[in-house]
């Protein structure tokens, strides 16, 4: 697979001065110890990098660095060659709910880094934090925010680059700060859709996360634009349960009788059962608001591929919201200053 890097222009003060410039260099990575690690997949490592320029004495807006883990052995090259796949990917996208592409260039050591944007926390973290705290579900609004962004990112996807994401989950969707924008992450396992939205298996296989996994890709049936409309559904479960989808089939009873060796099998086996299922909801009060988040989960929950909606149809939804509320906030404000106006 072709490799490539984006070209950058180094100016120094001494080069301004004389009206040169040196020309594109390679952009240079800092060891991993002097950089924040943000988190870890598959073979790589996400780290946080500060990029300070001195020649105009500020910071600029930070890059996410996703590298090959040395302490991984990659003898026949695959993460390398993910990493590259999904730099190539990247670099075609370009789309306000996904995360920027920014180089793919070398580390010091000769391994191969993927900088990208920044998206501060993923959702995955926020939720485990929500959960620790006992905060319980977050609001409608939120979820609806959320939901809102990244069915935007899936029809971009789906309809405009014929791309399958193939690994949707809240591991990877990152949230830039109060929730003010959701956006998509991690195109490692992508694959090709054709014009009638069926994945090609030519170029590799669904790989996903089990947990999220739609019940086609379980089974080994065919896998459409679909297969991400599931995953989406059970990313908005988990914003409800703060929870993976179906990890509660895993606990088992510490205190039983330790030659009770057949427990964890049993619940193993049950947590199998359940992959590729609708999970129940959170037995939780929800005021009427969730309404709409409710609705999105369970039609997107279908076992059936032709009953679940398209990103599109759930994007139309969530605005046709959207827009119904910003005319009742009008008119409400509306309201109140003509009662304003009646009262002088």
């Amino acid at each position: 697979m072709a490799e490539f890097r984006t070209p950058v222009k180094v100016r120094t003060t001494s080069s301004l001065q004389h009206g040169k410039d040196t020309g594109p260099r390679k952009i240079m990575i800092p060891p991993s110890p002097c950089m924040k690690q943000l988190g870890y997949g598959t073979g790589v490592s996400v780290y946080l990098m500060e990029r300070y320029s001195p020649l105009h004495g500020c910071y600029k807006s930070p890059w996410a660095v996703k590298k090959i883990n040395r302490r991984i052995e990659d003898k026949k090259g695959e993460f390398t060659k993910r990493l590259s796949f999904e730099a190539e990917i990247l670099k075609d996208l370009n789309h306000q709910n996904i995360i920027g592409y920014r180089s793919y260039t070398s580390y010091q050591d000769g391994t191969k880094c993927l900088a990208m944007e920044s998206g501060e926390k993923s959702l995955a973290d926020i939720i485990e934090v929500r959960q620790e705290e006992g905060l319980g579900p977050f609001s409608s609004q939120q979820i609806l925010k959320v939901a809102r962004d990244i069915s935007s990112a899936l029809t971009y996807l789906h309809e405009e680059k014929n791309l399958l994401h193939g690994d949707l989950k809240s591991a990877n969707i990152l949230i830039k700060g109060d929730f003010e924008i959701a956006k998509l992450c991690d195109f490692g396992v992508t694959l090709k859709l054709n014009d009638k939205g069926v994945a090609s298996i030519e170029d590799g296989c669904y790989v996903g996360t089990e947990c999220w996994s739609a019940p086609e890709a379980l089974v080994g049936a065919v896998i459409t634009y679909k297969t991400d409309i599931f995953s989406f559904g059970l990313v908005v479960w988990e914003m409800l349960s703060l929870s993976p989808p179906h990890v509660d089939k895993l606990s088992f009873n510490e205190t039983k009788d330790a030659e009770d060796t057949g427990s964890l099998d049993d619940e193993t086996d049950e947590y199998f059962k359940a992959l590729g299922t609708r999970p129940a909801l959170p037995n939780i009060e929800m005021s009427d608001d969730y309404l709409p988040v409710l609705e999105i989960f369970y039609a997107c929950t279908e076992s059936e591929q032709a009953r679940r909606p398209s990103a599109k149809q759930v994007l139309d939804i969530l605005c046709s919201i959207e827009d119904q509320k910003k005319k009742t906030e009008n008119l409400e404000n509306t309201c109140v200053k003509s009662g304003i106006a009646e009262d002088k």
